[in-house]
């Protein structure tokens, strides 16, 4: 019985011996530079850094953001005004440029929403009706959750107790430029985290023009939808303005 004992005990030691024999270091310490951090030497280099400036004359692939209006929604060449000097009033586009320039209808001499120096107030990319498509899908994904799918702030987080987002719908707004929302999609504002790892540049761009789609949409009148298109509207022909004539 005892021999029996012995035999087993001597067996576990055997097994647990080597088990722990396999549980080595090398892959745990191996030698390895991390970057920013200092090092003694690399090879025949000796100047105390781990990462390595890059040869002259390389060219960037998918890192080269030179568009700066594309990328981020600011006027390349703006300089912000000194401290202390007056800041001009920026121009508003008039109801025929609003939806190309996407900026929101205004009425001259009620133009009293704040200004928004340094933004691009025109799209930097053609806006089709398929990136419309793609915009409203996007923002359905990313934004309708906090800011409704009309736009007005009444997402789904907000019915469950969490800080209501301002509405697009707001003057604020629909005058504010393009490249204000665009800026905020990027970097995020207030209690809204940036989105610039979720949503790529091109997309950014395509659910703000949806986003001016909404606006246009919540104040638009009869008037604003072509004849030719006003039979799809409420699913049936709809009665002709005065003034029109069928043929």
């Amino acid at each position: 019985m005892q021999s029996s004992i012995f035999n087993l005990r001597s067996s576990i030691l055997v097994l647990a011996a080597l088990a722990f024999s396999g549980c080595r270091q090398d892959m745990h310490d191996q030698p390895k530079y991390r970057p920013q951090r200092p090092i003694d030497q690399i090879g025949t280099i000796n100047d105390g850094t781990s990462a390595r400036p890059q040869v002259e004359g390389t060219v960037a692939r998918d890192q080269l953001k030179d568009d700066v209006e594309f990328y981020t929604g600011k006027l390349r060449n703006y300089q912000a005004p000194a401290a202390g000097q007056a800041q001009a009033p920026a121009a508003q586009p008039s109801p025929g440029q609003a939806l190309q320039q996407g900026g929101a209808n205004t009425q001259a001499g009620q133009n009293t929403a704040p200004t928004y120096p340094g933004f691009i107030t025109e799209f930097p990319m053609p806006i089709t009706a398929a990136d419309l498509d793609r915009g409203q899908e996007r923002f359905n994904i990313y934004c309708s959750v906090c800011h409704g799918r009309l736009g007005d702030g009444s997402g789904m987080i907000v019915k469950r107790g969490f800080r209501r987002p301002p509405s697009f719908h707001d003057e604020r707004l629909r005058n504010a430029p393009i490249g204000y929302f665009f800026d905020v999609e990027t970097n995020g504002f207030g209690a809204m985290p940036d989105y610039a790892s979720q949503i790529p540049p091109e997309d950014r761009w395509r659910i703000i023009s949806y986003i001016r789609a909404l606006q246009l949409s919540q104040r638009a009148t009869l008037a604003d939808v072509p004849a030719s298109q006003r039979d799809k509207l409420n699913g049936g022909p709809q009665p002709a303005e005065q003034g029109e004539h069928k043929q």
